[in-house]
């Protein structure tokens, strides 16, 4: 097995579909081990350069930025989005779409006072609804819903309510795509596109896509019917006025790329966030040793009765170490969303043909020995100096880095601390009555993110 344009290693895929997206990252991390930072793979008939370590990824991400800059052609993708939106929008589309959504997100408060404001009244509906709970129960959907709150407060200028049906649907359906796209059927037209094999998980993803088209869509046609150009209630809205500026010339601002820039939002904004805040809770669960030094810092910060804000995270390092820890420990996205290359690319002694798939393999670099003492622990000291500081670190990029990457960092960062420190205010996280916390599983589930195995959790008032 020898390096690009030569003989590649092949990729063989697992035939259980449960363990099929973990197996692939663990096996190309294995080649990494064996054949260096930067070789090919095959993926059946796909062909795709993979990028390991922090050091390659930081110099092809950063340091050829326009070289790796572009989204690989992900046909499965494709077929979705017809080429709209934010995520997967190629060129001078891509360029105009991100550049209005960062603009957008600004205008409505990403980074800012107003937004945190909002954030802070989903978390006291969230602490609500636990202190409602008697008995062990499963976070994730509740836990879904109030991080989508904050992305809906933005897209559409409201909320909806934790048991609202239309809500939930929406939720389910982005959740089952997310886990869906990764399992084998996708993967299967991915690899054979040509013979447009489209069967069993592949057209479940379609028609869920539809669905949420019809949802999106009844949305749309109400903001249509109240638009308010002195008055623009989130990013639909700024959407549809831009639309009316520039109606009589041909305009990227059309229906397709509303939707599916909405889309990109609406699942970005959600599943990633929730789902590291519940790797958090787990975690507490299994060292609650760390959960008790936290709520002491806590203790010494924040007012009685007060929850934390987002001007007490300075004063708050170990809480800031340990959310960082849970970022890099949980590895939500570990290949990362992969690049293309533009044009022929000169790197580290390879010629990378134009059109080639680049995956930066980022749980690479959050595991990488060369910057992390105890990669495989779950260790709060990654993030924290001899004198209990909080210090930086370089390879520290679940966000990805360059020109593709993640759009809502400074919204997500802002959520998770805010909803992870506001939960540990109020609740000390135990397991279920029975199961010892030696007993709590963190293999990941499976799906385009990682996801904890599904477990029950106790929040018992913390006095």
């Amino acid at each position: 097995c020898e390096l690009l344009g030569m003989k590649e290693p092949v990729l063989m895929l697992s035939p259980k579909p449960s363990n099929h997206h973990l197996m692939k990252t663990n096996s190309i991390c294995l080649l990494s081990k064996i054949y260096g930072n930067v070789f090919t793979v095959h993926f059946g008939p796909r062909k795709a350069v993979v990028l390991a370590g922090y050091e390659t990824i930081k110099d092809a991400l950063l340091n050829h930025a326009e070289e790796f800059g572009e989204r690989a052609e992900i046909p499965i993708f494709r077929k979705i989005t017809q080429g709209n939106g934010i995520a997967f929008s190629h060129g001078e589309l891509w360029k105009t779409m991100r550049r209005f959504t960062l603009s957008t997100l600004r205008d409505f408060g990403m980074g800012r006072r107003t937004i945190e404001i909002r954030i802070l009244e989903e978390v006291n509906s969230l602490i609500r609804y636990f202190e409602s709970y008697r008995k062990p129960f499963d976070t994730k959907m509740i836990l879904n819903n109030a991080v989508s709150n904050v992305i809906c407060s933005i897209l559409f200028g409201e909320r909806f309510e934790y048991d609202d049906p239309v809500f939930l649907t929406l939720l389910k359906l982005i959740n089952e795509n997310t886990k869906l796209k990764t399992s084998p059927a996708p993967q299967l037209y991915n690899f054979y596109p040509s013979l447009g094999f489209l069967s069993g998980a592949s057209k479940t993803v379609l028609q869920n896509v539809s669905e949420l088209n019809a949802f999106l869509q009844k949305l749309f046609q109400e903001h249509k019917e109240e638009f308010n150009e002195n008055n623009l209630t989130g990013f639909v809205d700024a959407f549809l006025m831009k639309q009316q500026q520039s109606k009589k010339t041909h305009t990227m601002f059309n229906n397709g790329n509303l939707l599916f820039s909405t889309l990109d939002l609406f699942a970005a904004g959600t599943e990633t966030t929730s789902t590291t805040v519940r790797w958090g809770l787990l975690l507490m669960m299994k060292y609650p040793e760390i959960q008790s030094k936290i709520q002491e810092e806590m203790n010494h910060v924040i007012e009685p009765g007060e929850l934390p804000k987002l001007e007490d995270r300075k004063k708050m390092p170990y809480t800031d170490a340990v959310i960082h820890e849970i970022q890099r420990f949980a590895n939500i996205v570990p290949m990362g969303v992969s690049r293309s290359t533009p044009t022929d690319v000169n790197f580290q002694g390879y010629v990378i043909p134009k059109g080639t798939e680049i995956i930066p393999l980022l749980t690479s670099a959050l595991n990488d020995e060369l910057h992390w003492k105890t990669p495989d622990q779950f260790n709060p000291s990654h993030f924290l100096d001899a004198n209990g500081n909080f210090i930086r670190r370089e390879a520290f990029i679940p966000f990805s880095i360059g020109r593709r990457a993640c759009i809502g960092e400074g919204l997500a960062k802002m959520e998770l601390f805010l909803f992870f420190a506001g939960l540990l205010r109020k609740f000390v996280f135990q397991p279920p009555p029975g199961v010892d916390k030696s007993d709590l599983d963190l293999t990941a589930d499976v799906g385009f993110t990682l996801n904890p195995m599904p477990h029950l959790v106790c929040a018992v008032p913390y006095e």
